[in-house]
């Protein structure tokens, strides 16, 4: 029976996956980049992007609550662009190539750790 080769993850398939997961999974995403791949720059590149996510989420939140008519639709467009940054973040981890992700870039590289 032919034996199947098991491919080990490339450096930089490894940072990939760590890029796509700290920004797929927000606060806990930057937390486990954070925690175990700190001194990489490409992986926190995103990981500061994912925590600008998290911090848009709860402003979300909290617009969403806000009792006054017209809020809940705009809540609705607020939480419409946020998908669309989360999953361009999503696309552009998994590229390779550090791309700042419209909007939350900016405020992602005013992060320092």
């Amino acid at each position: 029976m032919p034996r199947k080769e098991v491919r080990s993850l490339s450096r930089k398939d490894d940072e990939k996956l760590f890029a796509f997961l700290a920004s797929f999974l927000t606060i806990i995403g930057f937390i486990i980049a954070f925690i175990l791949r700190r001194e990489n720059k490409y992986v926190m590149f995103y990981a500061k992007q994912g925590l600008i996510l998290f911090i848009g989420q709860l402003v979300i939140a909290v617009v969403d609550r806000i009792p006054v008519v017209g809020f809940n639709v705009f809540s609705l467009v607020l939480l419409v662009i946020w998908i669309v940054l989360w999953v361009v973040t999503w696309l552009n981890a998994l590229s390779g190539i550090q791309k700042s992700t419209w909007l939350i870039g900016e405020l992602a590289d005013k992060i320092r750790l």
